[in-house]
């Protein structure tokens, strides 16, 4: 299936990329959502090129300053501001924003389509989100955006090791925030305060265990409880305590080790097993969150109990 949004090859080619790694989730009904890398240390001076026409829009978060940076937009020159690292730009793809690349650039872009913007706003029994609020050229100091970036520029440098429900958490937060922040958005239903009954977090924790790799979309678990996906991830926080993707990294490490305490597996072959993607990305997360890698945690667990004397 040909790619439609503006993310990935069709997002880098006008700004001079042969590669431009994308993430990409489903998670919302109608839209298609994904976060692309853009980075150019040497770029060739030039106006960028056109980006496709799309009811859509982009939201960058800036990881390098861009000084005298002159933008267009409908092909008109809009103005010339100096780009600041940390910053958050919005660019509506209907008005085919452009600028002149003359300097090395360090930059993520959100694609969010506007059937993305619709959902939210059904989904919180809002009205629909118009335009989004934004001058061309401008920047915001957004700290959800940084933060949602620089966890999701992690997750674009290690794509193997990235599990798709982060990645749909992550894009869901997004979206919501975008919407909030710059469209408006007002919910007029009350948010869902209870949790799930006892049997749909049973079968929502088995449907997520029996995938350790992290491949199932939380679109897909929600449709099964007839949910949307903000209403299933709330209420399983409530029942859980976590929301999905963490729930299931725990998962990965009780299993791991369950693994290294009763068999002599080698640690790629339990990392492959808990649904890490190698040794490496197992140690590391590993590491990170029992505070000890995994080897001194499984000599520690064989060691010999020393005897009272």
């Amino acid at each position: 299936m040909a790619q439609a949004g503006v993310y990935g090859r069709r997002l880098g080619e006008p700004l001079q990329l042969k590669d431009a790694p994308s993430l990409i989730t489903r998670t919302l009904r109608s839209a298609e959502l994904a976060v692309t890398e853009t980075r150019n240390d040497s770029p060739v001076r030039d106006m960028s090129g056109s980006l496709p026409a799309d009811d859509a829009y982009l939201v960058s978060l800036k990881f390098r300053d861009y000084d005298d940076c002159e933008c267009w937009e409908q092909g008109r020159y809009v103005t010339k501001s100096n780009i600041r690292r940390g910053a958050t730009y919005l660019y509506d793809l209907k008005r085919d924003p452009r600028y002149v690349i003359d300097k090395p650039f360090h930059s993520i872009f959100f694609y969010l389509p506007r059937s993305a913007l619709d959902d939210v706003a059904r989904q919180a029994g809002a009205p629909r989100v118009d335009e989004l609020a934004y001058e061309p050229g401008i920047g915001h100091d957004d700290g959800v955006i940084r933060h949602l970036g620089a966890s999701l520029l992690e997750a674009l440098k290690r794509p193997e090791e990235t599990n798709q429900l982060f990645v749909d958490h992550m894009m869901l937060a997004f979206t919501a925030h975008v919407a909030q922040t710059y469209g408006g958005l007002r919910r007029i239903t009350a948010p869902a305060r209870g949790g799930l009954a006892a049997w749909q977090a049973k079968q929502a924790c088995d449907r997520l265990a029996s995938d350790l790799g992290g491949k199932i979309r939380l679109q897909q678990i929600a449709t099964e409880f007839g949910l949307s996906v903000g209403h299933f991830s709330r209420a399983f926080r409530i029942s859980t305590g976590l929301p999905p993707h963490q729930w299931l990294l725990q998962q990965r490490l009780k299993v791991a080790k369950q693994l290294m305490a009763a068999r002599d597996l080698s640690l790629s072959e339990i990392a492959i097993t808990a649904g890490f993607a190698n040794q490496s990305h197992f140690t590391r997360v590993f590491s990170a969150v029992v505070g000890v890698s995994p080897a001194a945690w499984r000599r520690e667990m064989h060691r010999p109990a020393r005897s009272e004397s």
